[in-house]
């Protein structure tokens, strides 16, 4: 997305559970190195999806180091809110792709339930980007119009 929209601030919110699952998206990041990026990682120490089992954080990968070990340069760890508060503030100023991780408790709070359903969502979001940006990124197709070959 970032890359898609250069000119616009992305800001991605990623688990620790999630980012461990595809490590190879750091590297892939890195060699890309949008300049529009904020990359925010929660690090809970879980995988909540799979009902609390411990991750690899809690033994000690520390993802701002991995971050930094393939090449991001401004990749920082927050262990407050302070913390994080300072680093996110510093990363919006910055015109230059940052990964941040946050240290969090694990825990769920009530979400209420959402209006959408996924695929319904994801349209929502894309027309959404269509109109302020002024671009076509869903194209309707015209039955026979596929390119046989």
């Amino acid at each position: 997305m970032a890359l898609g929209l250069p000119n616009r601030r992305v800001i991605a919110l990623d688990g620790d559970g999630a980012l461990l699952m595809n490590l190879c998206g750091l590297p892939t990041i890195m060699r890309k190195s949008p300049k529009n990026l904020i990359h925010v990682v929660f690090d809970n120490g879980i995988y909540e999806s799979s009902g609390g089992t411990k991750t690899a954080t809690t033994a000690g990968v520390d993802f701002a180091a991995v971050a930094k070990g393939v090449g991001i340069k401004n990749a920082f760890a927050a262990n407050s809110v302070e913390e994080f508060k300072q680093l996110f503030i510093d990363a919006m100023n910055r015109s230059e792709h940052t990964f941040i991780c946050a240290k969090v408790e694990p825990g769920r709070g009530e979400v209420p339930p959402w209006p959408w359903p996924d695929v319904e969502n994801k349209y929502r979001f894309t027309r959404y980007v269509e109109q302020t940006e002024g671009i076509s990124i869903l194209q309707a197709r015209i039955p026979g119009s596929w390119k046989k070959g």
